[in-house]
């Protein structure tokens, strides 16, 4: 989930480390993109973050596209 807005600038560090997760797919150059997943207790979004395959550009676009389409997904069910 997301802290909130101004929560982390003082230290470089927690504001690195809040991220280090979402770099791998540009390090090896596979396609990755982030689906909205609802929002945690505190009313924060939450993503789902979701890597292709090697130039799997349009597979992975059909998938978030169909994952997005589903109104009965609430991954906070």
């Amino acid at each position: 989930t997301s802290f909130p807005i101004g929560d982390k600038t003082e230290d470089p560090l927690q504001m690195y480390l809040a991220d280090i997760f979402t770099v791998q797919a540009n390090v090896i150059g596979y396609p990755a993109i982030s689906i909205p997943a609802g929002t945690d207790a505190q009313g924060l979004p939450m993503g789902l973050q979701v890597l292709g395959k090697p130039f799997g550009e349009a597979d992975l676009l059909a998938f978030s596209k169909y994952i997005v389409a589903k109104e009965s997904v609430n991954f906070l069910a």
